[in-house]
C-alpha cells in the first residue's frame, strides 16, 4: 500500500505544479489505498462550502501530520485503510449529502480535493450531474 500512496502523492504534486493528466490523477486516487481516520461514529470528516469531506492520507507520515492537529489528547489516532474507489463509489454516495474526498490535508503544498462531481463520484450523487442540475432548476 505504501507504493500506491506514494504514486498518488506524486500525481498530486504534478497537478499542483500544473502538469500531468487530471484523469490519471483520478485513476491513481481510485487505485490507491488511503488511510482514513475513524471516530466512534464512523470516518472522520469535515464540512466546508456545503460539502462533507472524508479525509484520506497517502501514508502514515501524512496521517501523523494531521493527527498532531486533530488527535484527541495523547491517544493514537485510529484509522481504516480503504481503497480510493471504495470511498468515492460506495462511502460518499451513502452519506446522503454532497460529499467529496480530501487527500493529505495537513501536508503543506501537497493536498488535493476530489469534489462530488461527474467523473469522480457516481453520476447519481454528483452535484453537477444533469439530474441534479435539473432538480435545482438549472437544466436546459
Amino acid at each position: 500500500m505504501e507504493q500506491a500512496g506514494t504514486a498518488l502523492a506524486e500525481r498530486i504534486a504534478e497537478r499542483r505544479r500544473g502538469v500531468g493528466d487530471p484523469r490519471a490523477l483520478v485513476g491513481e486516487m481510485r487505485r490507491s489505498g488511503l488511510l482514513v481516520p475513524t471516530t466512534g461514529s464512523g470516518l472522520w470528516s469535515a464540512r466546508s462550502g456545503g460539502v462533507r469531506w472524508i479525509c484520506g492520507f497517502t501514508d502514515e507520515a501524512a496521517l501523523a501530520r494531521f493527527a498532531l492537529l486533530h488527535a484527541p489528547g495523547d491517544r493514537p489516532m485510529e484509522y481504516a485503510a480503504l481503497l480510493g474507489a471504495r470511498i468515492v463509489d460506495e462511502i460518499l454516495p451513502s452519506l446522503d449529502e454532497p460529499a467529496g474526498l480530501a487527500v493529505d490535508i495537513a501536508t503543506e503544498d501537497g493536498s488535493m480535493f476530489f469534489p462530488p462531481v461527474v467523473g469522480i463520484v457516481p453520476d447519481g450523487v454528483a452535484v453537477d450531474s444533469a439530474e441534479e442540475m435539473e432538480r435545482r432548476g438549472h437544466g436546459g
